[in-house]
């Protein structure tokens, strides 16, 4: 099965910025993408979604209130629950500085505004097949530590 093959839908995408035209123009651009949108206009507001809602990907504006987006992606990418979620920073900074600090904070990818269409939806597709075969993997390796063990236990 080729990486296109792979079934999306449905996927969590959360889009966090303080700006709802912004926001309002990514959810339109992967509207017919079929993923199950979430938003959030701040930092903290971001990491109780998270929370809330597991999402599969985070559009993470770097320039909000209450909490940055270099700060969210800090604390999602120190917490090992949480590390595993791809964090696409969508920001009109685009200083090599600022590109070096959001991946120093960690985050998967980068991309600058305005926003091309096309360019969203590759990149989110590519970071949410990514996710999924990182979750595949982790259920693979799961369900072989188990047989493992059963394996063992009979033996004995």
């Amino acid at each position: 099965m080729s990486g296109n093959d792979i079934d999306l839908t449905g996927s969590r995408v959360l889009i966090a910025d303080d700006n709802e035209q912004n926001r309002e123009l990514l959810d339109a651009y992967l509207a017919d993408e079929n993923y199950e949108i979430l938003m959030a206009n701040d930092g903290q507001e971001t990491m109780e979604a998270v929370d809330a809602h597991q999402p599969d990907l985070i559009l993470l504006d770097i320039m909000m209130p209450r909490m940055s987006g270099y700060e969210v992606c800090e604390q999602l990418k120190a917490d090992p629950e949480k590390r595993s979620i791809p964090v696409l920073m969508v920001t009109a900074l685009n200083e090599m500085g600022d590109i070096e600090k959001a991946v120093n904070a960690g985050c998967d990818d980068f991309l600058t505004k305005p926003v091309n269409s096309l360019e969203l939806k590759t990149r989110v597709r590519s970071l949410l097949r990514v996710r999924h075969f990182a979750s595949e993997r982790a259920r693979l390796l799961a369900y072989i530590e188990e047989m493992e063990q059963q394996i063992l236990q009979a033996r004995q």
